[in-house]
């Protein structure tokens, strides 16, 4: 039989292993490290793969045509649909004096068939019909008379104030041009077309631009002082920004709102700069809500709240990525319910700032 190991040499044996266990234990630490980061780096990328307009930041347009069915984020409720009980509603009814009365009599007696032109009228049923008259342009000519003097001096007489061109378009259909270029944010090309449709009055899209720039010069100065000073006085008002082109190069769209005013304004920069140009914010102290745009946070003077509709999505995107995480729901179904307790006290909507 061989001779048995030797204490020494176990000794030094045991020394060898506890070297080799602890670079296999180096090792599996370092795996162990590695695999976190990896862990890490694999949840932001489901993160970013599961990011749709609706869980994110992310603008509708960059979804393209390949959108999702909505869901809905409420659950079924015991209340029937459509209106509830004390709703004012917006139903069609009959007014007391119409503008015109249309009376229709019978021709003969159903009956006996006799005349009824002296009979007794046994009742009225009245039925309105609410419908808007033919709209035409209507043309005005103003013919500035010349006249000559004994003296032989000849005298034209004033034009009113406003008419200064041979053809022009008059204040109320330039005002229905501002109206659906502006408030209802149609394109020139269909507003002009609309306007042709509707009053038969051809207009071109220079036109609907010349008369839009003309009308803001004429409320450049004081106007816009007015709805910067009410914007800046205002108890709560609502911050935005979105990418918009300029003759080809990104720009962007600053929006201050509230449930009454609005100033959109457009700058070359999104951040301070662009910010500071507005001219509501530096001044503002009241409760600034927008979303989490690091650039807002830089006027601590203001009460900064987040958007409840990108908090929303914040919710949205948690519950979607661990659908274990039972706190994420809640906070949406509380979200919600205060939304709901907001409207029933106000008409004023005051989920979301506007661009959302």
């Amino acid at each position: 039989m061989p001779d048995s190991p030797s204490i020494v040499e176990l000794l030094e044996r045991l020394v060898a292993l506890e070297s080799v266990v602890g670079a296999l234990e180096k090792t599996v630490a370092a795996r162990d490290a590695r695999i976190e980061v990896l862990e890490a780096e694999n949840a932001e990328l489901r993160r970013r793969l599961g990011q749709t307009p609706r869980n994110s930041n992310m603008p509708p347009s960059s979804q393209g045509l390949d959108k999702p069915a909505p869901k809905s984020l409420r659950g079924r409720s015991a209340r029937r649909s459509g209106g509830q009980d004390g709703h004012p509603g917006r139903t069609l009814r009959q007014i007391e004096n119409p503008d015109e009365t249309v009376r229709h009599e019978p021709a003969a007696c159903g009956g006996c068939g006799s005349g009824l032109a002296d009979a007794v009228v046994a009742g009225v049923t009245r039925r309105q019909v609410f419908e808007i008259p033919q709209v035409t342009a209507r043309v005005t000519e103003h013919q500035l008379i010349a006249r000559r003097c004994a003296c032989a001096a000849v005298t034209c007489a004033q034009a009113p104030p406003g008419v200064d061109a041979p053809v022009q378009y008059g204040p109320r259909l330039a005002a229905i041009v501002v109206y659906l270029l502006v408030a209802q944010f149609g394109a020139q090309k269909r507003v002009a077309q609309t306007v042709a449709d509707l009053f038969g009055v051809p207009i071109s899209q220079g036109s609907v631009a010349a008369l839009t720039a003309r009308a803001a010069r004429r409320l450049d100065g004081d106007f816009l002082t007015a709805i910067r000073t009410a914007l800046t006085a205002a108890p709560v008002v609502h911050f935005d920004e979105t990418g918009f082109r300029v003759a080809g190069r990104l720009h962007w769209v600053h929006s201050v709102s509230t449930g009454k005013y609005s100033l959109l304004y457009v700058h070359r920069k999104r951040g301070r700069d662009a910010i500071d140009a507005g001219g509501i914010l530096p001044a503002f102290t009241g409760i600034a809500v927008h979303d989490a745009w690091a650039h807002y946070d830089c006027y601590p003077q203001a009460t900064h709240a987040l958007c409840c509709a990108h908090l929303l999505r914040e919710l949205i995107a948690a519950a979607e990525l661990d659908p274990a995480a039972t706190w994420a729901g809640q906070g949406i179904q509380a979200l919600l319910a205060l939304k709901d307790a907001t409207d029933s006290l106000s008409t004023t909507p005051t989920f979301c700032c506007p661009a959302c």
